[in-house]
């Protein structure tokens, strides 16, 4: 059995890990074994034992500083010598984990990029810009969600060089029902012509929420009978709850916390609205248009989400109110989920593809 070690900082539900589990539930399991180098605790660490992966900790170089994270890397590579593929999804740091595999012979080091620009302040930067320097070096192969996230992470000199993994999911899982959709409206106490405006995401200010709320705001005034409904955790979600409550909505706001429902949640949406001011190319809207969702979207996000010709493109520049007239004509122009659903989804996206074009690349490395 061939074992691929993925390193992340942890295994919680963001994009890429998200992504990662449905790859991983999905291989074959009797050919290909996922294990995982992380820094701290995720939600999946569980699910990851129970399908026979382990989990290795070091601690993360914000908690420990940049010569005792190398020292760390150096040690875990020169007592793991047992992988002769490591496959990194930490953008540009993945530049200083592929440089201790180099230094410890592993053979084929996967450089992964889910992003198209870096957080944190100036310093940061700066230093993720070295880390990120050392990928030419140390990469044998680079991956990224979209051409977008391939430019931004190894230059445009090497994006032709990249192989796309699309951000796959469970068709199947996530597929429009309407008897779904009434279940889960009757959970939520929310009737069945009101009209709800459904988010995924962690509480980031890249995400955007803060603009989302004003956009809500503004639909509210336009149509009495109307829902928000916000899902994920996060660092700034007090501050988001602050400014519902400020601006006197917060009978018409749902915060569900972070979920594992998803598939099911979305049944309940009528319009998905994301404002993120960066992406790679976010796997929650894959999921909402799978589900048949009309997603309304910023412009700063690559078209290549696009996958259902039920996007739609708007400058995060332009007021709330006009993120609020294009939300209503859409839902006023009863739109048809089901034919959404099975006429136009590009399937490429099915995870079952992303799975095999994995599987093949993997098993042909080494064989």
């Amino acid at each position: 059995m061939l074992r691929i070690l993925h390193c992340v900082v942890n295994m919680n539900r963001g994009g890429a890990e998200s992504l990662l589990m449905n790859i991983y539930r999905n291989i074959d399991r009797r050919k290909i074994q996922f294990d995982f180098l992380t820094s701290r605790e995720g939600v999946f660490d569980k699910e990851i034992k129970d399908l026979g992966g382990r989990i290795y900790r070091i601690p993360y170089i914000t908690d420990s500083g940049h010569f005792s994270y190398i020292k760390s890397l150096r040690k875990f590579f020169a007592e793991h010598n047992e992988y002769s593929i490591v496959h990194s999804h930490m953008d540009k740091v993945s530049g200083l984990v592929l440089q201790q595999a180099y230094k410890q012979s592993v053979k084929y080091r996967i450089a992964h990029s889910h992003n198209t620009r870096s957080s944190g302040g100036w310093l940061t930067r700066i230093y993720k810009s070295y880390a990120g320097s050392l990928l030419r070096h140390y990469a044998t192969h680079y991956f990224a969600c979209s051409n977008s996230a391939a430019n931004w992470l190894f230059g445009n000199r090497n994006s032709q060089n990249v192989l796309i993994i699309n951000n796959g999911v469970d068709f199947e899982t996530f597929m429009y029902s309407p008897e779904t959709r009434k279940k889960i409206r009757e959970q939520l106490n929310i009737d069945q012509d009101t009209l709800v405006i459904g988010h995924v995401g962690r509480f980031d200010p890249v995400k955007n929420q803060s603009f989302l709320v004003d956009i809500f705001n503004q639909i509210t005034k336009l149509r009495e009978n109307s829902v928000l409904i916000l899902v994920g955790g996060g660092g700034n979600a007090n501050q988001i709850t602050e400014k519902i409550s400020n601006l006197g909505i917060k009978d018409k706001v749902k915060m569900l916390g972070v979920r594992d429902d998803i598939p099911h949640l979305l049944q309940a949406f009528d319009l998905f609205i994301f404002p993120s001011l960066y992406e790679g190319l976010p796997l929650a809207l894959i999921e909402a248009q799978v589900s048949g969702l009309p997603c309304i979207i910023s412009d700063r996000i690559t078209n290549e989400v696009d996958i259902s010709g039920q996007v739609t493109f708007l400058p995060v520049t332009k007021s709330p109110e006009n993120w609020a007239i294009k939300a209503l004509e859409i839902y006023d122009s009863n739109y048809d989920r089901s034919n959404i659903v099975e006429s136009k989804l590009d399937v490429n996206y099915d995870i079952k593809k992303t799975v095999e074009v994995l599987e093949n690349f993997y098993m042909n490395l080494v064989n």
